[in-house]
């Protein structure tokens, strides 16, 4: 028997090309997921393979579906594998039921790992050439520096509370917090 599997990364994708391929292909059960191909816990992925029974086949519309790391693939296989199925992925034209199409799957997974990897590189630089021209990611800051200072006076003068100073602000009491301890930090004496 057939078994599908398609995934996508994000609530917001959309599967039905990977499903529409996957029953073009045959395959009489398809598990659907919506997860990072980079987390583990994947739980359809792990019910399709605890339902692996000898001659079924995984299909894929494409490797990485599956998985973005070669050790991961690999790993995967050696389950395929022990379950006594095959696996195919239509995309490249894999299929692990010949020992050609097993050496295959090796090549393309090291360039899947390959590629991601020079992904995380470039985005790496990109990061550090930001940084360097002074740019930071993350969120901006809710609270301008000026409100911080006043915050800050509010609440060590003994005007507001943390709690109040919050509310008045519009902000989360951990914020206040968070402002708080950096202070204390800043005007600390150093031994």
């Amino acid at each position: 028997m057939r078994i599908g599997y398609a995934r996508v990364s994000t609530q917001d994708q959309d599967n039905a090309a990977q499903i529409a391929a996957l029953s073009a292909a045959g395959c009489g059960r398809i598990f659907e997921e919506k997860a990072s191909a980079g987390r583990w816990d994947r739980p359809e992925l792990s019910r399709l393979l605890d339902q692996l029974r000898k001659d079924d086949v995984l299909v894929v519309w494409k490797l990485d579906r599956l998985s973005r790391s070669l050790k991961d693939m690999l790993t995967l296989m050696e389950t395929v594998e022990k379950a006594g199925a095959g696996f195919l992925s239509l995309t490249e034209s894999i299929d692990t039921t010949s020992p050609a199409g097993r050496m295959m799957m090796q090549i393309v997974g090291s360039f899947a790992e390959f590629e991601r990897a020079m992904l995380r590189e470039r985005t790496r630089s990109g990061l550090l050439a930001a940084r360097g021209e002074g740019r930071i990611g993350g969120r901006r800051p809710k609270l301008t520096p000026r409100q911080q200072q006043e915050i800050v006076q509010l609440i060590n003068s003994g005007e507001k509370t943390a709690a109040d100073a919050a509310r008045l602000f519009n902000v989360h009491p951990s914020t206040v917090a968070r402002l708080l301890s950096k202070s204390k930090l800043v005007t600390q004496p150093k031994s």
